[in-house]
């Protein structure tokens, strides 16, 4: 008895600095961000509880809506442009013999990078001056493409160049996603059905796309995820434009910065519910998916 306790304390000694570390800066965060946002605190004086009122102000703001649809575009774009590419270049991969490590370093160059090089990068290609070199218009007209060249970061269309470049920046993540779970499918099931006279949308319809579904799930839950607390590239490629850009997490950090802590953590846990419930929904509608198509038991 004595020997089996002294291998559990072993064993958990190994854990413990972990645990200390992920329950200082995760764990105890989270209860008391839950805590802030039911009370009004401005980082100076004491904390003074007020209920539900930051949650009936972040519900009842337009901005804080405003903000959720710029995030929605990102994402939408994020979950159909970004995966669609992603998808169909580890199908490519996945076919290719010669060079494939090659591309598989190119292809996840970009997300390793910094949000930030990115966001100023981008910047510098497509601002006029002062704020950038206009770099990728003057390229355009070089190609005697000049009628194409125009303000990429104006009103008219920065939501959408914010969105490109956030499906540019993460598209590498997807891909090797998608390029794990392809070369995990068993090649004798790609075997059967040609000897059975299978053509490749066939074996694409009944082999792949099911057996894929629960890493395109895992995919498009954390497209969702990600892109919804995107932040870094976005405020240094925009700034925000003005409401235009501004995300929920740059929402969130405008409020702190004006020491509008409760509020700031009251939009937090809203935006976290709000995650929480359409991943699950993901999940969800993956599993009932599988279970059509017989990849797990109804």
């Amino acid at each position: 008895m004595k020997r089996w306790s002294w291998d559990r304390f072993q064993n958990f000694s190994f854990i413990f600095p972990a645990l200390v570390i992920f329950s200082i800066f995760y764990i105890y965060p989270f209860f008391y961000t839950f805590v802030l946002s039911f009370q009004d605190y401005d980082f100076i004086s004491t904390p003074k509880f007020i209920g539900f009122s930051n949650f009936r102000e972040v519900l009842t703001d337009r901005e804080w809506w405003s903000s959720m649809y710029n995030g929605a575009f990102i994402t939408l774009w994020a979950l159909t442009f970004q995966n669609i590419l992603a998808f169909m270049l580890a199908l490519g991969v996945d076919r290719v013999i010669r060079m494939n490590k090659f591309y598989r370093v190119v292809f996840f160059m970009l997300p390793i990078l910094s949000e930030i090089i990115i966001g100023l990068l981008m910047k510098q290609l497509l601002s006029s001056e002062p704020l950038g070199r206009d770099i990728f218009n003057r390229w355009i007209t070089n190609l005697g493409l000049g009628f194409f060249a125009q303000d990429w970061l104006g009103s008219q269309r920065v939501r959408l160049v914010t969105a490109l470049v956030h499906c540019w920046k993460g598209f590498g993540w997807a891909f090797v996603i998608f390029l794990a779970g392809l070369q995990n499918v068993p090649q004798q099931l790609y075997e059967a059905a040609r000897i059975d006279g299978a053509n490749a949308w066939q074996v694409f319809r009944k082999i792949t796309l099911p057996l894929l579904t629960p890493v395109i799930a895992l995919v498009l839950v954390l497209t969702i995820l990600g892109t919804m607390q995107a932040f870094a590239m976005i405020l240094a490629l925009t700034g925000g434009a003005g409401g235009l850009t501004e995300v929920p997490v740059m929402r969130i950090y405008n409020h702190l910065r004006f020491r509008l802590a409760g509020l700031a953590c009251a939009e937090g846990v809203i935006l976290g519910l709000i995650l929480i419930v359409v991943s699950f929904g993901m999940f969800f509608i993956s599993k009932k998916i599988r279970e059509k198509y017989g990849v797990l038991p109804s």
